[in-house]
């Protein structure tokens, strides 16, 4: 079985409802990184020094490669990362190697057949 490796940038406020979305759309699970930082286009706002920045979350979801596309989708459409910048960014990457998911295989070769 291959993986891919779907790498989510967000508001900590849209975190739930991406989790959900991926879930739905075929994601066995995520590690959610919190404190995360970044800079667009556009340099952040200061005020007397702090930064005016909203808290950033990291959301690794490691998915099974015939499904990534359409959970990729489903986390895009439900952040609304192309509907307004500086919402978030998401991408996938191919993953060589996995070890630690034997126990989600078996799910995930039965939804990979139905999808399939």
């Amino acid at each position: 079985m291959r993986f891919k490796m779907i790498i989510v940038f967000t508001e900590d406020s849209r975190t739930e409802k991406i989790m959900d979305a991926a879930r739905e759309a075929g994601a066995t699970g995520a590690t959610v990184i919190n404190n995360a930082r970044g800079e667009g286009l556009n340099k952040s706002t200061t005020f007397f020094g702090l930064t005016l920045d909203t808290q950033r979350d990291v959301l690794l979801f490691l998915v099974e490669e015939h499904m990534s596309r359409h959970i990729l989708e489903e986390i895009a459409r439900v952040g609304k990362f192309e509907e307004k910048p500086g919402t978030g960014i998401a991408f996938q990457v191919d993953v060589e190697d996995a070890v630690g998911v034997n126990h989600q295989i078996s799910q995930l070769t039965s939804s990979v057949e139905n999808e399939l």
